[in-house]
């Protein structure tokens, strides 16, 4: 409160010191209308003094006010309290840096998980048909002299086939449809 009337009371003063420095100007005009020697001058630097001082004392003022206002607010920058602040915002940033890491690296090891699990799925699968059209090949080899040359060719044909497509599916239904003509 203190610092909010000494303001008031300096721009006061420079307000007062600007306003009475203009009826010297008017007196300086009305002097040397009438020709008085001497006196004018010494009133012309009079006021100018007066309104120089005015702006003076405003300047200073603020420049006071500006260097107070700054060492203020770096006093209350480095002040134990305001150190601590940051020092809890970093370590929260921190926090919620790591947290966001973790996040992002589980979402990346779940991906490679799930990578590795499709290529294991996929070789197993390869493996099995491999097996699975191994055991087809013998079963048609060991109905070759039982079934008729354009059976025999079609089932070949079908095995090709699903054996490319890898369609393990339709292999087990082939190898399902062979074992019943083998035992038939």
């Amino acid at each position: 409160m203190v610092h909010f009337t000494v303001v008031i009371l300096i721009i006061r003063l420079s307000l007062w010191l600007a306003l009475a420095s203009f009826p010297v100007f008017l007196l300086v005009q009305l002097l040397l209308r009438l020709a008085v020697p001497g006196l004018p001058a010494l009133c012309m630097m009079l006021a100018s003094a007066m309104l120089l001082g005015a702006f003076l004392v405003l300047t200073i003022a603020g420049l006071v006010g500006t260097i107070k206002v700054t060492f203020q607010a770096m006093a209350d920058y480095f002040s134990a309290e305001r150190r601590a602040q940051r020092r809890l915002w970093f370590v929260q940033g921190r926090h919620e840096q790591i947290g966001r890491l973790f996040y992002f690296k589980k979402m990346q090891i779940r991906y490679t998980h799930e990578l590795n699990r499709k290529r294991l799925l996929m070789l197993n699968n390869r493996k099995h048909i491999r097996s699975l059209s191994k055991t087809i090949d013998q079963d048609l080899l060991a109905i070759k002299t039982k079934l008729p040359e354009t059976a025999y060719r079609q089932l070949q044909q079908d095995h090709a086939r699903h054996r490319n497509q890898q369609n393990i599916e339709a292999l087990l239904t082939l190898q399902q449809r062979i074992s019943s003509l083998v035992s038939a």
